[in-house]
């Protein structure tokens, strides 16, 4: 690298020997140290490209893995995906959750199939114009499918480049964002724009972690101004919880002869397009006694005693539901509540449902 660079306290963003040294020695550990295997990366299909990184948009890799290796194995080019029914698709999608991707990812497969012949775009405008896609994942499938020198910014790379540069404002606020996703653009290699974003990417999830950063052996280390201030641990700043609205969902297992109630959600709310059981929401939790008093409330008729299941959790983004399941056994199918209709056993097993309720699936042992 030729000299070693004094590290002020205080320095720009911009520094131009700050950046090539940046770049050359993240480049340096790409080639010769980065091991992490994933099966997309390396990837130049924009299909496989694209599939994967809606899959992990807020997703971990861990997680995201099997469901990318199950939807290329179901639907091996887009023009199968569009062709997939939309229960299909949301069945395979099931417990991944954040389900406006899953729409997004059929209207955008649609489209590409039904007004482009099956052809991706071929440039970053014209990626970034699909339904779903943002500016980081036009990036990502841009340079890795294209060679096109768009940097991609996520959550990783943000935090490389807040501690190397010792960015100590809120990486929320949308100024210091600006000022981030201009500097990761200086920061690209244009020469190999897919093999920089994969390598920052990487370096950000297996050496700039998020906990107990490997700075040690970080060979970034000599330019890090975070290292050099002591200030790993507070940068980049951390963001302020959003505070979570509590809902409780009382559910009725309610089945008759091998079939159960089932509605699809249709209302704009959490779970869009997915099924569940029959619901009562209320204002609070419920005692055992007022849970099995509600299928009678509902009109049902049990045959026996109602089994109440323990609370279950589950968090989201915005919102905590509680949830708690009464199966029953009815004496006769009566006609189905508004909305709701009798599914059979192997209906219910190929429709798409929270992972809540999925969990209470698994758990009782039976759909119905």
């Amino acid at each position: 690298m030729g000299h070693k660079i004094a590290l002020p306290c205080q320095r720009s963003y911009f520094s131009l020997d700050i950046q090539l040294a940046f770049t050359r020695s993240l480049m340096g550990w790409h080639w010769s140290s980065n091991r992490r295997v994933m099966p997309w990366k390396g990837e130049r299909d924009p299909y496989r490209i694209w599939l994967s990184e809606v899959i992990l948009q807020q997703t971990r890799v861990e997680q995201g893995w099997s469901y990318y290796e199950r939807f290329i194995a179901a639907y091996p080019s887009i023009c199968d995906l569009a062709a997939a029914s939309d229960d299909e698709v949301f069945k395979q999608w099931e417990g991944l959750g954040y389900y406006s991707r899953c729409r997004n990812l059929l209207a955008t497969a649609r489209f590409i199939a039904d007004k482009r012949a099956g052809a991706f775009p071929v440039t970053y405008e014209g990626i970034l114009a699909l339904k779903g896609v943002g500016p980081y994942t036009a990036a990502a499938i841009a340079s890795f499918a294209y060679g096109l020198p768009h940097a991609v910014v996520d959550g990783n790379v943000i935090r490389v480049l807040a501690r190397c540069f010792a960015i100590r404002e809120p990486v929320g606020d949308p100024v210091i964002r600006r000022k981030i996703i201009a500097l990761a653009a200086t920061l690209l290699d244009v020469d190999h724009p897919g093999a920089y974003n994969q390598a920052i990417m990487d370096f950000g999830a297996t050496v700039c972690r998020p906990q107990a950063p490997q700075c040690s052996s970080c060979p970034l280390s000599a330019i890090c101004s975070a290292r050099a201030l002591g200030l790993q641990g507070e940068i980049p700043a951390k963001a302020v919880r959003p505070v979570r609205k509590t809902r409780w969902f009382q559910y009725i297992h309610a089945g008759h002869a091998g079939s159960c109630l089932v509605r699809q959600r249709t209302a704009r709310d959490i779970w869009q397009d997915l099924h569940e059981l029959l619901l009562v929401e209320t204002e609070g939790p419920l005692t055992v006694d007022a849970l099995s008093a509600l299928p009678l409330s509902l009109g049902l008729r049990p045959t026996g005693k109602p089994w109440v299941s323990d609370e279950c959790r589950q968090l989201l983004t915005h919102q905590e539901i509680r949830a708690r399941f009464v199966r029953v056994q009815l004496g006769r199918r009566d006609p189905a509540p508004e909305g709701y209709r009798w599914m059979v056993a192997e209906e219910v097993s190929r429709a798409a449902f929270p992972k809540i309720i999925q969990a209470y699936f698994e758990y009782s042992g039976t759909f119905t």
